[in-house]
């Protein structure tokens, strides 16, 4: 997935549109190397809205600008490069956005005042360039006054970014402006090039386009393939021409669909200008009113989980341990457990030298006696301590057997405790990869803490110092609450203690999840209201990714807890299974709060 520089052109155009003469409000820094610039409007939206977020990011997976819908936490102490913006952009005018070429920069213009009061024209570039993607702020005179990410001469001799430098364009590239040449440029340009696969060619002569542009126009010019330029015919050079004709349509005119591709979960892939049809029947596609929603809703709930594995990598780290060390005590349980399978030997040798003892004397090293346990009467040969009497041999083998016999019941119940434990840890770490809040991470940590996993550290982690989280609130098609926990302890909460007998629990078969429960408050729940509970006890799982996932459901009066289980464990009778595929799109709509 790459945001190209068409895409670029869309954005810029779709943000003159509302943007210009804006000024700028608040000024946030939510992390190293992103910014929510909150714009007032010189003119209120369609909706009323005197206000909008613009959302900028140089990080090396998913830089970009656009507008944004998202909620995001501040640090509580903003950065220094936030700090120096607030002071040069506070209450600055947004009069003009300006792309270079179609390449992936562009300069926001602000009119702003200095602290001598004059009238200054500073320049935000949004250098958006993979691992090299920066926001750069630039002086009146040229020269960079800082950025989010400094680049010194040990970084970059050829193009240096430190405050006081002066700014430089990154070196152009020799590609053809997609917008500013012609099909027959662009098809004399791929004859004079190597032999290799056309999307790779067009992807080398031409600017301003992404891998998915170039693959969907090789998939046109072929029908569903992609071949090398060798073996392309004439006819498949005017396939060319024609299809390339219509992209620098769509680019020039800006008469593009905001499309993002969608794998059969409905997560998003990759997104376009344009429609895209490569992948078949293994992807679908879905439009967009504006870009800004298209890379808002691509990017926003994934930047999301990687924010959150970020913070909560001590707690992965722990979680991965803990599993492990389980893990490996099981394993020797087990391999113990096998041991004692050989105790009714034992107990064999211990009965035949006890019948045989008029036989038997001191001395003796094993003893060939008939075993009258086997139908066969077979001889066996016992091996003896000559240091002991046969009594005393007899006795030996006994002990071992209610030893064996003894360590057997207590493995079993060591073994079943280990399990128990595994899948308490399996369900912390399922909440903990889909927490999507700093408190929500404090919760689990704090669970952690009472539960021994972790030590009580600092003044915020103290008992009763945890954040009051609510649960997931969904409301139905057919006007029924559905309430989802969040975590373990909520988990409990939800069930035993908040729902009533005639609600409706859920809960995905044998596999980690949150408990879910439709409140009837009286009524009878109808299938519909069933069906979209079960998909939300899917969705909030670690089987959100899969499909025909088994989800049980029964009367919260069914549900128990069984005396010391650790929270969120508990045991349910007299349930039915539904069979249902994660749908996130419906979770999102159905969400409430």
């Amino acid at each position: 997935m790459a945001l190209d520089g068409t895409l670029l052109r869309q954005i810029k155009h779709e943000l003159e549109g509302c943007l210009i003469n804006a000024r700028v409000d608040k000024i946030h820094q939510i992390s190293r190397e992103e910014m929510i610039f909150i714009l007032r409007l010189a003119q209120p939206t369609e909706d009323g809205a005197r206000s909008v977020k613009l959302y900028l990011s140089a990080g090396a997976d998913s830089p970009r600008i656009h507008l944004t819908g998202a909620s995001f936490e501040n640090p509580k102490s903003p950065p220094m490069f936030c700090m120096l913006m607030r002071k040069h952009l506070g209450s600055a005018k947004l009069v003009e956005f300006r792309q270079i070429g179609l390449d992936r920069i562009l300069h926001l213009i602000f009119e702003a005042r200095n602290e001598m009061g004059d009238l200054v024209h500073l320049t935000l570039a949004v250098e958006i360039m993979g691992r090299h993607s920066n926001l750069i702020l630039i002086d009146e005179d040229g020269r960079v006054i800082d950025s989010i990410k400094r680049i010194d001469d040990t970084m970059s001799s050829v193009r240096p970014i430190l405050p006081g430098v002066r700014y430089t364009l990154p070196p152009a590239q020799d590609k053809l402006n997609l917008i500013e040449t012609t099909p027959e440029q662009i098809e004399q340009r791929l004859t004079c090039g190597k032999d290799t696969p056309l999307s790779k060619a067009l992807m080398a002569a031409i600017q301003g386009v992404s891998p998915i542009v170039c693959r969907e126009i090789a998939n046109y010019v072929f029908n569903g393939d992609d071949r090398v330029l060798s073996e392309m015919t004439p006819n498949h050079f005017d396939r060319l021409r024609f299809f390339v004709a219509r992209v620098i349509e769509m680019a020039k005119n800006y008469t593009g669909t905001p499309t993002c591709v969608v794998d059969a979960h409905k997560k998003p892939v990759d997104f376009s200008f344009m429609d895209i049809h490569q992948y078949g029947g293994m992807m679908f596609t879905r439009t967009y009113d504006t870009y800004s929603h298209l890379l808002d809703d691509f990017y926003t709930q994934r930047d999301n989980i990687q924010r959150m594995r970020h913070r909560s990598a001590d707690l992965l780290k722990i979680l991965a341990n803990t599993s492990e060390r389980i893990a490996r005590k099981l394993a020797l349980q087990q391999k113990e457990l096998a041991d004692c399978s050989d105790r009714e030997r034992w107990k064999i040798y211990g009965d035949l030298i006890n019948a045989n003892l008029y036989s038997l004397k001191k001395g003796d090293r094993s003893a060939t006696l008939i075993n009258f346990y086997d139908e066969n009467q077979a001889e066996i040969t016992i091996p003896l301590d000559p240091r002991k009497t046969p009594s005393q041999n007899a006795q030996k083998y006994y002990g071992e057997y209610r030893k064996a016999d003894t360590a057997e019941k207590k493995l079993r119940e060591l073994i079943e405790e280990g399990k128990q434990e595994a899948e308490y840890i399996d369900s912390v770490f399922d909440a903990l990869t889909r927490a999507q809040t700093n408190d929500e991470l404090t919760a689990i940590r704090a669970e952690l803490v009472e539960q021994g996993y972790l030590r009580r550290k600092g003044p915020a982690a103290k008992k009763g110092k945890e954040p009051k989280l609510a649960p997931k609130r969904y409301c139905s098609d057919d006007g029924f609450t559905i309430l989802v926990g969040r975590n373990n302890v909520q988990n409990d909460q939800l069930t035993l203690k908040e729902a009533h007998g005639r609600d409706v629990w859920f809960h995905t078969k044998n596999i980690p999840g949150s408990h879910t429960v439709v409140l009837s408050e009286g009524r009878e729940v109808p299938d519909s209201t069933l069906h979209q509970a079960a998909i939300l006890a899917a969705v909030n799982s670690k089987a959100a990714d899969s499909s025909q996932v088994p989800v049980d459901y029964t009367l919260i009066k069914n549900v128990k807890k069984p005396r010391g289980a650790k929270p969120g464990m508990v045991i349910y009778v007299s349930y039915q299974t539904a069979y249902v595929t994660p749908d996130l799109e419906l979770e999102k709509r159905l969400l409430v709060e």
